[in-house]
């Protein structure tokens, strides 16, 4: 039978290598499958891995409808057998209901991969439907670190290499924006709610930040 499956984990666990490792194996068997993603850091239509692999793949908009994609592949292409979603958490809830139903009623495989939350510790709210619906959760097995060395858990932003709580939910890292330079990090709990990032622990004494 067919599955949902969603893939989740921080930033630096290795998310997007996996989505293009699992289509590789897929292609490999001569199963037939379509890449998507939204928002990804190296622009549109691709999925990027910060090991530098990369593929084309569809980019998600508001308007993208998987099911009439799954439908229009089964009568023009041969059909599809899987689909591998990156940047899930970017999705619409509505859309997480289309892969569920694409998965129950045309029998075809789903593979999301995503954050879970957000730098507010946030669910997203295509995570948030993803974990509702799916089959399968798996958290990835490969743990980010925060700079103290403990398990990252929770992703933090910065603007101008100072954490911030607030402002809007999805805004893209490495780029310019009207307060400065936004980028991301990823930190333990700890050190997320003390928001102190490698640049604060870089000014302070470490062994007093570990304690």
């Amino acid at each position: 039978m067919a599955e949902l499956v969603f893939f989740s984990g921080t930033m630096d666990s290795g998310k997007s290598t996996l989505a293009l490792q699992v289509d590789h194996n897929h292609r490999a068997r001569g199963r037939r499958g379509l890449l998507f993603t939204r928002d990804d850091r190296a622009g549109v239509d691709v999925i990027s891995s910060r090991l530098g692999l990369r593929r084309a793949a569809r980019e998600v908009t508001a308007e993208t409808d998987f099911e009439a994609v799954v439908a229009h592949a089964a009568t023009e292409d041969g059909g599809l057998d899987y689909l591998v979603c990156d940047e899930a958490q970017f999705y619409r809830p509505e859309q997480v209901e289309q892969l569920a139903r694409v998965v129950d009623e045309a029998g075809v495989d789903v593979y999301a991969f995503g954050i879970t939350s957000d730098f507010r510790t946030r669910l997203f709210p295509g995570s948030a439907r993803l974990v509702e619906l799916a089959d399968r959760v798996q958290v990835l097995q490969v743990e980010a670190l925060c700079w103290c060395g403990a398990r990252a858990t929770h992703n933090a932003r910065t603007v101008d290499g100072i954490m911030v709580v607030e402002g809007e939910q999805v805004v893209i890292g490495d780029v310019a924006a009207d307060a400065g330079v936004v980028g991301y990090e990823v930190l333990c709990r700890r050190h997320h709610m003390r928001r102190e990032t490698a640049a604060v622990a870089s000014g302070s004494d470490r062994g007093q930040l570990r304690d």
